[in-house]
C-alpha cells in the first residue's frame, strides 16, 4: 500500500470517526432526557420532530444564536482557547479505539481503528491527563470565584482518580503484554474478559471513568447548588456548546474504553466456531462492540438519575482511601493469576 493510499484511507476514517461522534454525540443529549424523564415519570421531548428526535439540532440552533459574553475581568485569550482544548483533547482520543476486526475491502486489509498504534493505551492516558487544562484554564481565566473553585476542584478530582486508574489499567497489560488497544482485544478471547478475570479493576476503572468525566455522583467541579456552573459558569454560545459537547464526548470514549479494556471490545464468545462466514461474523462483532458501548452510555445515565451527588470531602476520601488501595490489589491479583496458572 503506498503512502498516498495510506493517507486517503486514514482521511475517510477520520471524516467517518467524527461525523459518527457528532450524530452520537447529538442524540445522546436527547437519550439522556429521555432516561431522566422515565426516571421521574416524565415524558422529556416530544414536540421538535417525531416524538422529540429533532430536539437536539433545536438546542444547537439556539446555542449558536446566543450571544457570546466575555466578563470584563476575564483572560480573553485563555477564556477562548480552554473549550477548545477540552473539544480537541475529547475529539483526539477516538483515534485509538478499535470497534472490529480487520476488514478486507476493494483489494486492501484495513483495520477497523483510525490509528493502529503501538502505543494506543499511553495515548489515551496522555491526552485525558491534558483534559484537565482546559477546565483549569476555563476555572482561572474567568475571573469568577465560582469558576476558579471548579477548575480548582476538577484539577484535584481528575489528579487523585487518574493514579487510580492508571493502576487499574496496569492490571490489564500485565495479562495482554501489550499497550496496543486492538493486542487487549484479542487477549480476552472466549469469556476471558477483563470484567470476569479482575473484577476488581473494572469497579475500579468504572468509578474512576466516572470522576475523569465530571459525571454524577462525581460532578463537583459543576455543582449547581454550590458553584452555579463550577468552571462554565462565564461561559455561553459556542463556547459553552465547546464544553457541553466535550463533555459528553468524553462519555463516549470512557464507554469504548472500558469495553475495549474489560468486555472483550468487539469479542462474541467462541463466534468464529459457529462458521457463519466471515462478512457475517465481523458485522455481528462491529455490532456486538456498539452494543456494549450503549449499555454503557444507559449506565452512564442511569447512574446520573440514581446516586445524589458525594460531597468533596467523601470524593477525595473515596479516591485515595478507597480506590487507590483497590487498584494496588487488583495489581497484585492479577500477578498471582500469572504465577499460578501463566
Amino acid at each position: 500500500m503506498s503512502l498516498f493510499e495510506i493517507i486517503i484511507i486514514s482521511l475517510i476514517k477520520i471524516v467517518i470517526a467524527v461525523v459518527a461522534l457528532l450524530l452520537t454525540v447529538a442524540y445522546l443529549v436527547y437519550f439522556e432526557r429521555k432516561i431522566s424523564a422515565w426516571a421521574q415519570n416524565r415524558i422529556g421531548p416530544n414536540r421538535v420532530g417525531f416524538h422529540g428526535l429533532l430536539q437536539p439540532f433545536a438546542d444547537v440552533f439556539k446555542l449558536l444564536l446566543k450571544e457570546d459574553i466575555v466578563p470584563d475581568a476575564a483572560n480573553k485569550p485563555l477564556h477562548t482557547l480552554a473549550p477548545f482544548i477540552a473539544l480537541f483533547v475529547a475529539f483526539a482520543t477516538y483515534a485509538v479505539i478499535p470497534i472490529g476486526p480487520a476488514i478486507h475491502i476493494f483489494g486492501y486489509d484495513i483495520n477497523l481503528v483510525v490509528a493502529d498504534v503501538n502505543i494506543g493505551v499511553l495515548y489515551v492516558l496522555a491526552l485525558t491527563s491534558l483534559g484537565v487544562y482546559g477546565i483549569t484554564f476555563a476555572g482561572w481565566s474567568s475571573g469568577s470565584k465560582y469558576s476558579l473553585l471548579g477548575g480548582v476542584r476538577s484539577s484535584a478530582q481528575m489528579i487523585s482518580y487518574e493514579v487510580s486508574m492508571g493502576f487499574s489499567i496496569a492490571g490489564v497489560l500485565l495479562l495482554s503484554e501489550s499497550l496496543r488497544p486492538i493486542d487487549i482485544v484479542n487477549s480476552q478471547y472466549g469469556w476471558m474478559w477483563n470484567a470476569i478475570v479482575q473484577p476488581i479493576g473494572f469497579i475500579t476503572f468504572v468509578v474512576s471513568a466516572f470522576a475523569e468525566t465530571n459525571r454524577l455522583p462525581f460532578d463537583l467541579p459543576e455543582a449547581e447548588p454550590e458553584l452555579v456552573g463550577g468552571y462554565h459558569t462565564e461561559y455561553s454560545s459556542f463556547k459553552f456548546a465547546g464544553f457541553f459537547l466535550a463533555e459528553y464526548a468524553n462519555m463516549i470514549i470512557a464507554s469504548c474504553m472500558i469495553v475495549t479494556l474489560y468486555l472483550g471490545g468487539w469479542q462474541i464468545p467462541y463466534i468464529d466456531k459457529l462458521g457463519l462466514g466471515v462478512t457475517i461474523t465481523t458485522l455481528l462483532q462491529i455490532g456486538a462492540f456498539i452494543s456494549k458501548v450503549v449499555f454503557m452510555l444507559f449506565f452512564f445515565m442511569w447512574v446520573r438519575w440514581s446516586i445524589p451527588r458525594f460531597r468533596y470531602d467523601q470524593l477525595m476520601n473515596l479516591g485515595w482511601k478507597v480506590m487507590f488501595p483497590l487498584s494496588l490489589v487488583n495489581i497484585v491479583w492479577v500477578a498471582v493469576l500469572i504465577m499460578l496458572f501463566n
